[in-house]
């Protein structure tokens, strides 16, 4: 049967863009459909506007530190509005920037919202479209639970676009959104609590890691309440929230803000025309070639639940488009050692196994660790300590992980991830001359294993 396109992707976001565009340059014929934003939403709720509210908030940081160096400011004002335009100005640039990669790559771009129809069938504004493959790039969303006056709380969704600052928030949740949007709201100088009803923030990261954040936190007067969880809300007569909380008390804040993790977004998809499965979590299933029990249908990015991280829905996108369309350049994507970072403040960069996790596989390790105050603060009041730890492999002296808790902690962990990656050994990284003065020759200079 002959079919329209070779490749119809549903969803516009990091994922389904790179396989489409690669598609595209391989001389396959494709179509991209979608219903919001271009860039999905690393570009527009998530990881770049994120990062920009960051820079903003470590301002204040700034401002008060320059004392010590000599500088004095009048008195430092912050205007959210501002922000916020700015902001806006450059997620609409970067749509434009979206939307002329896929024109130019002769990608065909379907603004609406797109239903499967069945095994090879898209409708689309009330048009239908016959497609060889269908794949599903269409993210998550948001979750926030069904409690008494969940109507009253926003997410990640609305909080980059409020109206003014809220003068008081409740940060929900124990995720890396939920650190990061609590460290944005503090440093922008809103009264923030963080609540988490677990015991310790950031499950699954190093626990020296979660520790060192949470002292930090908690030193720059941040309200961090854990073993804490909200009943319900309500609306109080003057237009702040009342939280109720399950051991009876009562917070009053402005504005609550949840981050309690993210389901796939599949609503209207039509998924019922097809065989697609979706695993006991809601994720669509598929194989390490990414094809769902729909040998025709394919689904990539957040909407798998694999790892959900815009360089791997990224890598996931292209491997389809080599798989499909250019199968000598195809491999597989490699899920070990995938680098991360929390643009907490201060952030976190990290790579490899935890010592819990080395410790789990069966490793005898060996664990390098040290705690210091960076040079730029010593001539400031701030008591900020870096934390840099190492998790090594006793036996053969690999480098299992890689931990990080202090200023650039992401840009000095992605070049130690390729060190990771080729195999480095302690002896590696002790050979390695370190680059003077910066924090990240500590990475080298670790000698002495910490005793447990």
């Amino acid at each position: 049967m002959a079919y329209e396109f070779d490749l119809f992707v549903i969803g516009a976001g990091s994922g389904g863009v790179r396989a489409a565009r690669f598609a595209a340059g391989f001389g396959a014929k494709v179509a991209v459909a979608e219903s919001r934003y271009l860039g999905g939403t690393c570009v527009n709720v998530g990881c770049v506007p994120k990062k920009l509210l960051v820079y903003g908030a470590h301002f204040a940081e700034d401002f008060e530190q320059a004392s010590g160096f000599g500088w004095s400011l009048g008195e430092a004002d912050f205007d959210w509005a501002t922000l916020i335009a700015n902001k806006d100005r450059e997620i609409n640039r970067l749509n434009g920037i979206y939307r002329n990669l896929l024109v130019n790559s002769g990608v065909s771009l379907i603004e609406g919202h797109a239903k499967i129809t069945g095994p090879h069938e898209v409708e689309i504004n009330g048009q239908r479209h016959t497609a060889k493959h269908i794949l599903i790039a269409t993210g998550g969303w948001p979750q926030i639970p069904e409690i008494p006056g969940h109507e009253h709380a926003i997410s990640s969704n609305e909080a980059f676009f409020l109206k003014e600052l809220p003068k008081r928030v409740l940060v929900v949740g124990g995720g890396y959104i939920a650190v990061e949007f609590a460290g944005i709201f503090h440093g922008l100088g809103a009264k923030t609590s963080l609540l988490y009803r677990g015991e310790m923030f950031l499950r699954g990261f190093d626990g020296a890691v979660r520790k060192h954040l949470h002292e930090e936190l908690v030193k720059r007067g941040m309200d961090v309440q854990f073993n804490a969880d909200i009943e319900r809300i309500d609306k109080q007569p003057d237009g702040s929230l009342k939280a109720t909380l399950k051991d009876g008390r009562e917070l009053i804040a402005d504005c609550v803000f949840y981050a309690t993790g993210r389901r796939p977004m599949l609503d209207n998809l039509g998924l019922e025309n097809t065989g697609v499965k979706l695993d006991k979590r809601g994720f669509v299933e598929v194989d390490d070639l990414y094809q769902s029990a729909e040998p025709s249908i394919l689904a990539i990015g957040d909407v798998i639940g694999r790892v959900q991280l815009t360089p791997v829905a990224l890598a996931e996108g292209m491997a389809v488009a080599r798989r499909l369309f250019k199968p000598e350049q195809y491999r597989p994507v490699d899920y070990r050692m995938i680098p991360t970072a929390v643009f907490s403040l201060p952030n976190i960069g990290t790579v490899g196994l935890s010592e819990e996790q080395a410790v789990e596989a069966g490793h005898k390790v060996q664990i390098f660790e040290s705690s210091f105050r960076p040079m730029k603060l010593t001539l400031t009041e701030c008591q900020e300590r870096t934390l840099m730890k190492l998790v090594v492999d006793a036996d053969t002296d690999k480098v299992l992980g890689c931990h990080m808790v202090g200023p650039e902690a992401g840009e000095i962990v992605q070049g130690l991830a390729i060190a990771l990656k080729a195999g480095a050994t302690k002896q590696h990284f002790d050979e390695t001359i370190g680059v003077h003065p910066t924090a990240a020759e500590e990475f080298v200079t670790m000698r002495t294993p910490v005793k447990r």
